[in-house]
């Protein structure tokens, strides 16, 4: 049985992502013998750490060189993994986000990395006026490069901290796509938030306790900042480990 990997780029040039194995060496070389368009095959040595949130990965086999352009849903997304945090299995709902936008609307992404949610709404929803905001200067480059590439005008990009978003006023729809501590910065989306904005919380939440769990942090936060909300809907997004799920939670500010 082959190994699950992650396949990061184009049908030119491409990166196989895979996890810790016995023999690295071994699964590199059936990837790229069954994979002609994959040129350089990385491992990943642990989970996503520090404040950058990026696998350290290491090379085992083929190109030093891992920068690539990705193709998904229309749009190009130019990255290295090494260097940016990137999920080729989250394209389905970064197009389930870009669909429920409005024409008009003002979003602020927090914790933006490359820009991958930007673009598909800016390519969906041209009309939109897109805020990012992400610490990691080499994922803001990248999003940078990703704006020209896609030949895009709507969306303006800030290389700081999440919490330094507090001077950018108030948004129709915020996206918080860091599952493992997006509830932590809460604070910093309320304070961009007014009545009716929606809020697109994503987190890791137990496939048996139906987002039970998840709920109660963020309740528990609301309730600590006096802010007033409701759910508003949910979505199981992926497998994060087992029996549990990657989803995504909307707030709507009451």
């Amino acid at each position: 049985m082959e190994q699950a990997f992650d396949v990061i780029g184009s049908k030119e040039k491409a990166v196989a992502i895979i996890d810790q194995t016995e023999d690295p060496k071994k699964v590199a070389e059936e990837i790229m013998k069954k994979h002609k368009n994959v040129k350089s095959v990385l491992m990943k040595l642990g989970g996503r750490e520090g404040v950058y949130r990026i696998y350290e990965l290491k090379l085992i086999k083929g190109d030093e060189n891992t920068e690539v352009i990705h193709k998904e849903n229309g749009y190009l997304l130019q990255l290295d993994p090494k260097k940016a945090y990137f999920s080729p299995r989250e394209s389905t709902e970064r197009m389930r986000i870009a669909e429920i936008v409005k024409p008009k609307e003002k979003i602020l992404i927090m914790f933006s990395g490359i820009g991958p949610y930007a673009i598909a709404i800016s390519k969906k929803k041209p009309e939109t006026e897109i805020t990012c905001v992400e610490i990691n200067l080499d994922a803001v480059k990248y999003a940078e490069k990703n704006i020209q590439l896609n030949k895009i005008n709507n969306v303006k990009n800030y290389c700081w901290d999440v919490k330094d978003a507090r001077g950018l006023g108030t948004f129709d729809r915020i996206i918080m796509p860091l599952p493992e501590t997006a509830v932590e910065f809460l604070d910093s989306a309320f304070i961009c938030a007014k009545k009716g904005t929606i809020i697109h919380i994503y987190g890791v939440s137990n496939q048996k306790e139906k987002f039970t769990d998840l709920k109660q942090k963020i309740e528990e936060a609301a309730e600590t900042l006096n802010m007033s909300f409701k759910f508003a809907g949910g979505q199981r997004v992926l497998p994060f480990a087992p029996r549990m799920w990657k989803v995504r939670l909307d707030l709507k500010i009451i």
